[in-house]
């Protein structure tokens, strides 16, 4: 859900050559080395600087040089706890085509068998507006939505002879990625998500309307690389497809917490003047909530039993950030206000002065490299994580109960218990309880974000999303 820091731009010095930050060894590293061996036979070039960015799935940023000519690339790996809904090829087949009608992306170059991975154009500018003023973030934008309506308004069927994910019939347009999400979660879910079933039942109550919608989309919108005004290219489109165009209209609510697009309904009037029809509010609505859903659907079984490589904390708070995303858009439908959700004081356990010393311990080195403090700013995480639990997670853990009592009419004994039996209500009630759930969801929800880090923490704060109404 949070923002991508996909391409760079490369630092140089005089003359214009490369700062090499970190010459390529073939031995420190396996992926790395085959990273480069392939650069270097297929792009026939040398291989002048090559690193690993310090992010959740591999990606490698690279300079070859090949005559007289610097190529700056990006090569983008598969992602180790989640196998996607789209496979990488996919991702691959779907920029390329959009480059080739003349959509801003970056530039494919090729594919890599080992480690799967395919190789681009590394962009600059920026992915986001925090050196930006309003009206220069504004211009950006008003570019942004004159692509997305191009971009839609572009003929499918190229797209869909080549491979492109495309729905039976153009009505079901806005659900072909849903159900791919929704196919995964069940193939590997792993433990009761009463959330989640709460959710999913209440789309499949409340379906929508498509009048025929389809258009070539991007789906996990607001990702872009932008400099003086101007898009440089779209980025980041494991999500693609052909699906409703009325879904990327509605994906970067989420992102808009975090970068900071504008107004929503001046973006929406901005677009709906270059696509030459009204913007559908409603399905932006629908939409918006079925992709709040996304990182649960996509993290459930990483979080139950995450992966050697699994970067879990941001997994973890992209979920229980999102996740209160969609509560807060269900509340709103159903027509009822959400109250604040007290926290106990904090408890002093036999085990808080380790708990204190495992966190100090864990602090990344400030003389490490990159890589190495991402990788150890992963554990600091886990640690601030469940030590805030040893101060306040039996209370919450307590409190959930006691709301699943009032539910039920039974106080299960453990929260396994309790996770178990809500979900089984939540199947068979078929709606009846909606407000009901909503308020208690909004309840757990906060409290899980609350255990994330520290009081009044980066990892625990709550940015709410612009509301339609």
């Amino acid at each position: 859900m949070g923002p991508r820091r996909h391409c760079e731009p490369t630092p140089r010095k005089g003359g214009g050559e490369p700062i090499a930050s970190r010459l390529v060894s073939k031995t420190e590293d396996g992926e790395l080395g085959h990273v480069a061996d392939w650069l270097e036979s297929e792009l026939d070039g040398r291989v002048v600087r090559i690193e690993r960015q310090p992010r959740w799935r591999p990606v490698w940023f690279a300079d070859v040089v090949r005559g007289d000519e610097l190529l700056e690339l990006c090569v983008r790996g598969d992602r180790h706890d989640f196998p996607g809904i789209f496979p990488l090829e996919h991702e691959m087949l779907c920029q390329r085509l959009l480059d080739e009608h003349g959509i801003p992306v970056a530039h494919v170059y090729g594919w890599c068998d080992k480690p799967r991975a395919f190789v681009m154009e590394r962009v600059g500018g920026a992915n986001d507006f925090a050196a930006a003023t309003e009206a220069e973030r504004d211009a950006v934008m008003d570019d942004y939505m004159a692509i997305l309506a191009r971009m839609h308004q572009l003929d499918v069927e190229p797209f869909a002879r080549a491979g492109v994910t495309r729905a039976a019939t153009p009505a079901q347009s806005g659900d072909v990625g849903m159900e791919r999400y929704e196919r995964g979660y069940r193939r590997d879910k792993k433990r009761p998500d009463p959330f989640l079933e709460f959710c999913l039942a209440w789309l499949r109550r409340h379906p929508l309307r498509n009048p025929g919608r389809e258009a070539v989309i991007v789906w996990d919108s607001g990702q872009f690389h932008q400099r003086d005004g101007r898009i440089l290219a779209l980025l980041d489109l494991e999500l693609a497809h052909i699906g409703d165009p009325m879904m990327d209209l509605a994906a970067f609510r989420m992102r808009d917490t975090v970068i900071g697009y504008g107004d929503f309904q001046r973006l929406y009037d901005t677009y709906a003047a270059h696509a030459g029809h009204p913007v559908d509010l409603d399905a932006v609505e629908h939409h918006h909530i079925a992709f709040t859903l996304s990182n649960q659907l996509a993290f459930h079984a990483a979080l139950a039993e995450p992966p050697d490589a699994s970067d879990h904390m941001t997994n973890l708070q992209w979920c229980c950030e999102t996740n209160l995303f969609a509560v807060e858009a269900l509340a709103d439908v159903v027509g009822i206000e959400l109250e604040p959700v007290p926290v106990p004081d904090d408890e002093v356990s036999p085990v808080a002065v380790a708990h204190e010393h495992l966190v100090r311990s864990l602090r990344p080195p400030p003389d490490s490299d990159e890589f190495t403090r991402y990788r150890t700013r992963i554990a600091f995480r886990l640690a601030r994580h469940l030590q805030r639990f040893d101060q306040v997670g039996r209370q919450l853990v307590d409190a959930d109960l006691d709301d699943l009592a009032e539910l039920l009419g039974r106080r299960p004994a453990t929260w396994q218990d309790g996770d178990a039996d809500l979900e089984r209500f939540v199947l068979e009630d078929d709606g009846r309880h909606d407000a009901e759930l909503v308020v208690l969801f909004h309840r757990r929800l906060w409290r899980a974000q609350q255990l994330l880090g520290p009081a009044g923490s980066a990892m625990t704060r709550h940015l709410p999303i612009q509301r339609f109404a």
